[in-house]
């Protein structure tokens, strides 16, 4: 049983894609309190912006699936509950349309939140609204070791920030025990975006190279390395 858990353990590589100027978040500092007793925030969805975000989910499960992905999108929302949810489905499943050969999926965050605990090698790119995407990032972060596992971007129209998940995390800096493989990785990523941007080839093979040399160190036991200084050797070591 140890043996099969780790082998699907192997098999965890999705993708949160979470859309981050609308959802709960888009009355951050606009929220009516009335006579001190009653607050209130509203929960915007548009079909631009999802419509938007969810053609980007699908392009990158259809990237990923060159590269060996699961070829899967799987949806998370609360559309059992909220009509500005039925709506997210509705676009989302006018977009899939579009995309035959795609793998879709529907889930509750509830049951998704679950499903990340129970089955989370099955998953392959997740795509939902800002705040349930900041809750299950963290989420995802634990399964695979923590914040400084994770990795993140945040991508627009013509411009991107890569950067890893937890931020800047000042509270240990200079201590030497920050995890730099989010930021390692966020840079692979980044070299990733500019190449497939602006066809730039060599940018793409570096993020691979990147990509690669991560694993390997891992694969060859940075965890029993004793600063972060000596994992980032490991990495350049590993690429050679």
């Amino acid at each position: 049983m140890q043996e099969c858990a780790l082998c699907r353990a192997d098999g965890v590589d999705f993708v949160l894609v979470r859309e981050s100027t609308e959802g709960l978040f888009a009355s951050r500092g606009k929220g009516e309190v009335i006579a001190d007793r009653e607050a209130r925030d509203t929960l915007v969805i548009t079909r631009e912006r999802s419509k938007q975000v969810f053609e980007f989910a699908f392009e990158l499960a259809r990237n990923r699936a060159s590269a060996g992905g699961k070829s899967k999108v799987t949806l998370v929302d609360k559309a059992n509950v909220f009509s500005s949810m039925a709506f997210f489905r509705k676009v989302f499943d006018e977009a899939a349309n579009a995309y035959p050969d795609i793998e879709t999926e529907r889930l509750y965050v509830d049951a998704c939140a679950l499903d990340l605990v129970r089955r989370p090698w099955e998953f392959d790119v997740l795509v939902t609204e800002n705040m349930f995407g900041d809750i299950l990032s963290d989420l995802a972060a634990g399964l695979v070791g923590g914040m400084g596992f994770a990795p993140s971007a945040d991508i627009g129209e013509s411009r991107a920030v890569f950067q890893p998940a937890h931020g800047s995390a000042p509270d240990i800096a200079g201590k030497g025990i920050a995890n730099p493989t989010a930021a390692i990785v966020s840079g692979a990523m980044m070299l990733d975006w500019l190449g497939r941007k602006h066809q730039l080839g060599p940018c793409i093979d570096a993020a691979r190279l990147i990509n690669e040399a991560v694993e390997q160190a891992l694969h060859d036991g940075s965890r029993s390395f004793t600063s972060t200084s000596e994992m980032t050797r490991g990495v350049v070591d590993a690429i050679g």
